[in-house]
């Protein structure tokens, strides 16, 4: 098992300082580590991981120095492009470390929209060409620090991206220290529940991935309500709300509701310029905004400091709301019923989940077919 502070100062050893990236929780030792000791100029969580490769790129630029960006393995499908079109050999050849997390590692038991990206995540780095290492629970403090200087010793000579793979367990524990000032009253699942209560009987659901749609499930256990009005985003990162659109403009006599995160918004939030240029009167953008990565260790997003009401009313929302109670949400829940055009509700709620949350119990494919069919009814 690696140590996070032994793993840090060895990238220091190798003149690596610069880290970017999108938060993973088989990292989130690692990422809450540099979010409490590095400088804000040296680390920048980006909003998706192309953005990242964009970041080490320009820190490789303007210094000649080699940056870190890391990553779930499921944000090699946003980094693939500036890897192969800008850092690759054949464009620009630029060297980064990629600190990968191996979520649906072969032969382990993980969550079903990690099976697929935990299958091919080698192979898709083979096809790339880019070398990579593999670190898990049994290495040792020696074999770590070789893997390190293997990986800086042929990016500084080939001047191309290398990867270290992080399997579960190899990261020591190490807690984000806490320093949010901006707290709210209500946590995540007790806005959704309210939400519930003020929807229309017919009214759909697209939930976004991680904590959102485990507790919108287990509320349709608690309130003794069928799966079938609702589809779970449980991978597919900051796609939830085209997802919705989707349906919006092809199911237009029943209000549909996107259930997202300011994470996952941030991460695709050219998204909000689509949906607000289409004529789609049935769209309820409702954003749940507690400033963090909830779903992989807390770090810090910047959804409390950027004002996403304003945001969505530029990109064409006709009505926009931002509230942080119960009786708020109650009242802007019946106000955007009736409107006609797409709206967004921002609800600023704390960070945090029940430690007993479960998992849906469906499979992605019953999910699936219990909502085409209420859809198709």
């Amino acid at each position: 098992m690696v140590d996070v502070k032994e793993f840090y100062n060895e990238l220091l050893n190798n003149e690596i300082d610069f880290f970017t990236g999108v938060p993973d929780s088989l990292l989130k030792s690692f990422c809450g580590y540099i979010k409490d000791n590095v400088s804000n100029d040296k680390h920048i969580m980006a909003a998706n991981e192309g953005n990242a490769i964009g970041l080490a790129s320009g820190y490789h630029l303007s210094t000649g120095k080699i940056g870190l960006v890391y990553m779930q393995n499921s944000g090699i499908g946003n980094a693939i492009n500036p890897l192969a079109s800008l850092c690759d050999k054949l464009v620009y050849s630029i060297p980064m470390l990629l600190l990968i997390g191996w979520r649906g590692e072969p032969g382990k038991k993980d969550e079903p929209q990690h099976n697929k990206q935990g299958l091919i995540t080698t192979k898709i780095l083979d096809v790339m060409e880019i070398p990579y290492e593999i670190i898990d629970e049994n290495i040792n403090c020696d074999d770590m620090k070789l893997k390190v200087r293997t990986a800086c010793e042929y990016m500084k000579k080939n001047n191309e991206p290398y990867a270290l793979i992080i399997k579960k367990g190899a990261f020591g524990e190490y807690n984000l220290k806490d320093n949010s000032i901006v707290n709210f009253d209500l946590t995540r699942e007790e806005a959704i529940e309210v939400l519930l209560s003020c929807m229309n009987e017919n009214s759909t659901i697209v939930s976004t991935t991680g904590m959102t749609s485990r507790e919108l499930f287990e509320l349709r256990e608690k309130r003794q309500e069928n799966h079938n009005k609702d589809f779970l985003t449980v991978g597919s990162m900051g796609h939830a709300s085209q997802i919705a659109l989707g349906i919006a403009l092809n199911n237009k006599e029943n209000d549909v509701y996107c259930i997202d995160g300011d994470g996952a918004m941030i991460m695709h939030l050219g998204g909000l310029a689509i949906i607000g240029n289409q004529e789609v009167k049935n769209f309820k953008h409702i954003l749940i905004n507690n400033g963090a990565h909830d779903s992989v260790g807390g770090q810090e997003t910047v959804g409390l400091k950027i004002d996403i009401v304003s945001i969505a009313k530029a990109c064409g929302y006709k009505e926009c709301y931002s509230c942080s109670s119960k009786n708020e949400i109650m009242m802007y829940s019946e106000k955007i019923k009736n409107s006609e055009g797409s709206v967004l509700l921002e609800i600023k709620v704390k960070k945090g989940a029940r430690k007993d949350l479960g998992r849906p119990t469906k499979t992605p494919i019953e999910n699936k077919i219990a909502f085409m069919n209420f859809l198709q009814d």
